[in-house]
């Protein structure tokens, strides 16, 4: 499957960044940048307390 993502990728000149499976994508703020350190998985929304913008976990991480 990755192959044939990165294919396509190049097809229609995009770029894929591949992060690491440790990568803590829904913990970190898509505005600023903070990592929240400590969020249970049972956390689905939250709010960056350094910028205050608010996320869905899930649409964060993609």
């Amino acid at each position: 499957f990755r192959r044939q993502l990165e294919y396509k990728t190049k097809w229609y000149g995009s770029r894929m960044v591949v992060a690491s499976r440790f990568y803590p994508s829904s913990k970190t703020c898509s505005a600023c940048g903070t990592v929240q350190e400590e969020m249970p998985l049972s956390i689905r929304e939250w709010t960056c307390p350094v910028c205050g913008t608010h996320h869905d976990r899930d649409i964060n991480a993609a």
